[in-house]
């Protein structure tokens, strides 16, 4: 097996690294003092967009893009190692129009939409000028099975009247976000995987409230800011209609593989960068008359983090060979695998991480914290732990023996 990157993938890699390190990383603090500080938008955004626009460097993440679509036409696995460059900043994909949930919200356009929604949904998208949502997760339900979703969706005439609520859904509370893409019930009496359909809902619709804001045990993703919403009797066009009506867990299936192998690839590269953050202060530090780093404890760390980074990386880049060669429903088992896998590391290194800076690690000064709580809720969104493993031990074939008559086994005494 060949495990070296292709020279496509090695040149667009290059041509990133040299604009992350030319342009996105000398602004971050700038990033923060906006974003974290003042809770605005960076005024420098559409600047560094338009720049990476320009340099080709644009919708990095869709390996589908039309011929009239604008963007880099990059195969999963040539994106994979652009992810983890832009995954060591949390804000740095939008640069590139690669944040979620946008991204996965494109592929479901992309797939799904008709030519009059993609024109009105998925070109504004594709060129950033709005951002957008999904809607799956609600609170009065366990949404870990998705056919729980109660969220109805009536038809009446032309219309869907839609009533229901949703929450933690990332980037409804942006205040670009123009519209979200909601599943919930068409048919009740329907087989329970063909009771639900995906609708587009505007944000501005009569009837769509955001109830609140959310944070993530303290944190507030700045990129995406995350919401609750009401929905009480919207009423909006059968146009809107994502696919066929029953169709919506194809639609929402569509987006999630995208979505968490996205999630994986980025998470790479925070680890490095929390790798990194590891050895820089230990060198720096001393305790008991020793650099920190030079005790075996910490030493071990850092090669555990190393050696469950390689890991992990490797599943991730096999992931996404595998979603260029057999496509979404022939990549299931693989992104399920680096589902449970990735973000347990990342919770790991990033542990580790706020153990050898200490107090500090658990600051704002810091991405330590926000990298623990990052790992900690991709570990149940995109479907919890518990979900993906159940799909993993389903995939697994019964061997056709038994244990008495296993030719790996010692024969018993009779």
């Amino acid at each position: 097996m060949d495990f070296n990157l292709s020279a496509q993938s090695e040149h667009w890699r290059d041509r990133l690294q040299s604009f992350f390190d030319r342009e996105v990383l000398p602004r971050h603090r700038a990033w923060l003092e906006h974003a974290a500080v003042k809770r605005e938008p960076a005024p420098f955004m559409g600047e560094l967009q338009e720049k990476a626009r320009a340099a080709g460097l644009w919708n990095l993440g869709l390996p589908e893009l039309a011929p009239d679509e604008p963007g880099t036409r990059l195969s999963n696995l040539e994106y994979a190692p652009l992810a983890e460059i832009m995954g060591r900043l949390f804000w740095a994909p939008e640069v590139f129009n690669c944040q979620a949930p946008d991204v996965p919200n494109m592929i479901a356009l992309q797939n799904c939409a008709t030519p009059e929604q993609k024109q009105c949904w998925l070109r504004p998208l594709l060129e950033a000028r709005t951002r957008s949502a999904f809607g799956m997760t609600e609170p009065d339900v366990a949404s870990s099975d998705a056919t729980n979703i109660a969220t109805t969706m009536v038809r009446d005439g032309d219309d869907y009247i839609v009533n229901g609520r949703k929450w933690f859904i990332t980037g409804a509370a942006h205040p670009r976000c123009s519209f979200l893409i909601v599943l919930g019930v068409t048919n009740s009496e329907a087989g329970r995987t063909r009771r639900h359909s995906c609708l587009i809902v505007p944000m501005d619709a009569p009837g769509v409230r955001l109830v609140r804001p959310l944070r993530w045990m303290g944190c507030e993703d700045h990129v995406a800011p995350i919401g609750e919403l009401a929905f009480d009797n919207v009423r909006v066009s059968r146009s809107n209609l994502l696919g066929e009506e029953g169709d919506g867990f194809k639609v929402a299936q569509v987006r999630l593989g995208p979505a968490r192998i996205h999630h994986c690839m980025r998470s790479i590269g925070l680890c490095e960068l929390l790798i990194e953050l590891m050895m820089v202060r230990s060198a720096e530090r001393s305790a008991f008359g020793r650099a920190v780093i030079q005790y075996d404890t910490v030493q071990r760390w850092i090669a555990e983090s190393r050696v469950e980074l390689e890991q992990a990386r490797l599943l991730s880049y096999r992931c996404a060979w595998r979603l260029d060669q057999a496509g979404h429903h022939g990549a299931w088992r693989d992104v399920s695998v680096i589902k449970v896998a990735v973000p347990a590391m990342l919770q790991r290194i990033a542990d580790r991480a706020m153990q050898v800076f200490g107090a500090m690690g658990g600051s704002d000064d810091t991405p330590i914290h926000q990298a623990l709580a990052w790992g900690r809720l991709l570990r149940i969104g995109d479907g919890p732990d518990e979900v993906h493993l159940r799909q993993i031990f389903r995939m697994e074939t019964m061997p056709p023996w038994s244990i008495a008559d296993s030719p790996y086994l010692a024969a018993h005494p009779s």
